[in-house]
């Protein structure tokens, strides 16, 4: 025992303290890492450990300071670039009774991309994947099946499907290629009048995230709709949008103020952490009418983006107060050609305020974390989060309007444009059917708290005509799902007609759907 820490003792003098207290920490992992080495009964697969160990040390400092071992290379490049070779799809992983009633894991493709590998090659949304390069994907997570579906540019893949309708498995072989997510999510235009009375184009662009050259394919797609299609002004609606590269961030202000305007500073422990980002060249549309959509899932580069053009007075901020994410994070390479993301410093605005919300340093003290309402950007305009827990989000989650799409769309060859489409009251009564036919269960969370309270009141001997007069109350609150979508229709039709649409139009096909009832969008263009 006394050479083991001798080293420690001798060289602790010629170190600072915080270079010491690192040293130390590391003898002690690898000190550990030989017991278990040496003692463990069975074989241990260290490269997974090592990997477990650091990230479950990264997490106790933020959740954005990640290791990315060389096998991640592929996930921190599509992180980057938006890209990445593969068949272009979304998957996910639920549970579905088999035969026998016993809930088991299945893999489904969500969502193919339009224009991708897996559109163009027949696989649907709703596709049950049995099987890839005839490997069963039985029992295994979802990153094992992406990863199987991941692969170089120009090797073949051959999926083995379940499809509804089909009795038997169907195949589809093709080539995975570089995927490109495109950072533009949807772009239109739309008309407003203004207080004149006299009608305009607004420009609309939903901008999804800020990766390598997404400024570029935002400028390129505004310039069509002003210069092609006569917009006067612009809505840009980032909201879900998480962030990215921030340089990307700064062409886009550029875009609408002076060069050499200070978008964003950045102040970290180190000096090189420490920089001023400016615009660099002339605007384009320096006197444009902005508009930017924003709401609580709003991150990062997005909040660069709008709090920036907030405090120059260069647009109106419409939605809820955005995330809070105003930490920057590099990349810095690691031994054996890993990467560690970590942050490196916090942004402020022109104004001098920080988006930054949650204070990570005080979970190093071990107290609670809490998120400071005076992070993020407070939009001009404050509208109301219209998402509730109600039937309308039970539906979703328990995948009824994904599977009663997938019927559909095996029941109807083609349906009108996503600009029409509209769901009848005989298609929602076939869906009720549907609901009916697959046993569906609709609970409330009042009702769930009902039931405690009366297993509360029995164990507290409250008198029985109390106890009476709660069980009254069971009938009332036992919710009936029939009931629950005729109070909520309108909710339960956009969001059935958007799943549905999908399978027709894709992602762009869903938005334009969805933008008819975004209260958003149609309060931007009242304020045009």
């Amino acid at each position: 025992m006394i050479l083991l820490w001798l080293p420690l003792w001798v060289f602790a003098d010629n170190l600072s303290e915080p270079t010491f207290r690192v040293e130390r920490t590391m003898t002690i992992f690898n000190d550990v890492m030989r017991q278990v080495d040496m003692n463990y009964v069975d074989t241990l697969n260290y490269e997974d450990l090592t990997e477990t160990a650091i990230n479950a040390m990264l997490r106790k400092i933020d959740p954005y300071t990640i290791y990315y071992p060389k096998d991640k290379d592929k996930d921190l490049k599509m992180m980057t670039t938006g890209k990445y070779g593969g068949i272009g799809s979304i998957i996910s992983q639920r549970e579905v009774a088999d035969s026998t009633g016993k809930k088991v894991k299945h893999t489904f493709i969500t969502t193919p991309y339009e224009g991708k590998p897996a559109q163009r090659n027949d696989v649907r949304a709703g596709d049950r994947i049995l099987k890839v390069d005839g490997v069963s994907t039985d029992g295994k997570a979802v990153s094992e099946v992406s990863n199987m579906l991941r692969g170089v540019p120009g090797t073949r893949v051959t999926l083995t499907l379940e499809r509804y309708g089909e009795k038997t498995p169907i195949t589809r072989t093709f080539e995975r290629e570089e995927v490109h997510m495109n950072a533009v999510d949807y772009a239109t235009t739309m008309p407003y009048t203004d207080s004149l009375g006299t009608e305009h184009k607004a420009a609309y662009i939903a901008f999804g995230e800020f990766t390598t050259g997404s400024s570029q394919e935002f400028s390129n797609t505004l310039e069509k709709l002003v210069y092609g299609e006569g917009a006067d002004a612009f809505i840009m609606d980032l909201r879900g949008n998480g962030g990215g590269i921030v340089d990307e961030a700064i062409k886009i202000v550029n875009l609408f103020v002076d060069r050499d305007i200070e978008v964003v500073s950045t102040k970290g422990k180190i000096q090189g952490s420490n920089r001023s980002y400016r615009t660099t060249v002339n605007p384009r549309y320096p006197k444009m009418k902005l508009i930017v959509l924003v709401d609580k899932n709003s991150a990062s580069a997005s909040e660069i983006v709008s709090g920036c053009l907030q405090d120059l007075g260069r647009a109106t901020l419409i939605g809820q107060r955005t995330f809070g994410k105003g930490l920057v994070q590099n990349l810095r390479p690691i031994a054996y050609d890993g990467h560690l993301k970590v942050t490196t410093s916090k942004y402020y605005l022109p104004s001098g305020r920080c988006i930054q919300a949650i204070d990570y340093a005080e979970r190093q003290k071990g107290n609670e974390l809490k998120k400071d309402t005076a992070g993020g950007i407070l939009p001009d305009i404050v509208m109301e989060d219209s998402a509730k827990v109600d039937i309308t989000y039970t539906l979703y989650i328990k995948n009824m309007f994904f599977d009663y799409a997938t019927r559909y769309h095996h029941d109807h060859p083609t349906i009108p444009s996503p600009q029409t489409f509209t769901l009848t009251d005989e298609e929602i009564e076939d869906f009720c059917t549907f609901l009916d036919e697959q046993k569906f269960t609709y609970e409330t969370e009042t009702s769930k708290f009902y039931k405690d309270m009366i297993e509360m009141a029995k164990n507290e001997d409250i008198d029985s005509i109390t106890l009476a007069s709660l069980q009254a109350l069971e009938p009332k609150l036992k919710p009936s799902y029939h009931e629950a979508i005729q109070r909520n229709i309108d909710e339960v039709k956009e969001f059935l007609g958007g799943e549905i649409v999908e399978r027709y139009y894709y992602q762009r096909g869903r938005a334009a759907y969805h933008i008819r009832f975004d209260k958003q969008v149609a309060r931007a263009l009242q304020e045009l």
